[in-house]
């Protein structure tokens, strides 16, 4: 995949374009990693208290084998955002400008 950045590059010193893109992408990155660090210490909260994986609790929660608790709820949420948030981590720790 390619990407493209459209500026007008008279107006910026050279490189300018390049480490603000960079510093952008590093930024982002590392805000990724946090929210999926969080994410994961929640999910490894619920797996603990429940004795169980994340994998198995969704196998689980989708196939409606377990109760409405507000707790399956957060934990169902938590992992939706561990797996949104991985995923852009790894993403974006993977581009080179």
């Amino acid at each position: 995949m390619n990407l493209s950045v459209k500026a007008n590059s008279s107006r910026y010193e050279k490189g300018s374009i390049r480490n603000a893109v960079t510093f952008a992408l590093n930024s982002a990155a590392s805000n990724a990693r946090q929210r999926y660090e969080h994410y994961t210490g929640i999910c490894k909260k619920f797996e603990k208290k429940y004795k169980m994986t994340s994998v198995k609790f969704m196998d689980q929660f989708d196939a409606g084998k377990l109760g409405d608790e507000q707790e399956f709820f957060d934990w169902y949420a938590a992992v939706r955002g561990l797996n949104l948030w991985r995923e852009r981590y790894e993403i974006l720790s993977r581009v080179s400008v």
